[in-house]
């Protein structure tokens, strides 16, 4: 489900403030049911940000090759 920040209760605007610093947890009926977390902490969570990383790793790898650089030629440069 998604929403805008003007689409809900104008009170969530300070809890959106306060998860861009730390999780918020939500109790009902004295039981933690839900956390609100930043967008950039969902992401590492969920493993977006390793995969994002990991797709950027693989293009730089990718132009690299290309232009001749081979596992050779690194070992030769970093030693």
């Amino acid at each position: 489900m998604r929403y805008t920040a003007s689409d809900t209760d104008p009170n969530l605007t300070t809890l959106l403030d306060a998860a861009q610093r730390e999780p918020i947890f939500i109790e009902r009926d004295r039981q933690e049911v839900a956390v609100l977390v930043s967008a950039r902490d969902y992401d590492r969570l969920s493993g977006k940000a390793a995969s994002a990383f990991k797709d950027f790793c693989d293009a730089v790898a990718d132009r690299a090759a290309a232009r001749g650089l081979t596992e050779q030629k690194l070992e030769e440069l970093l030693n």
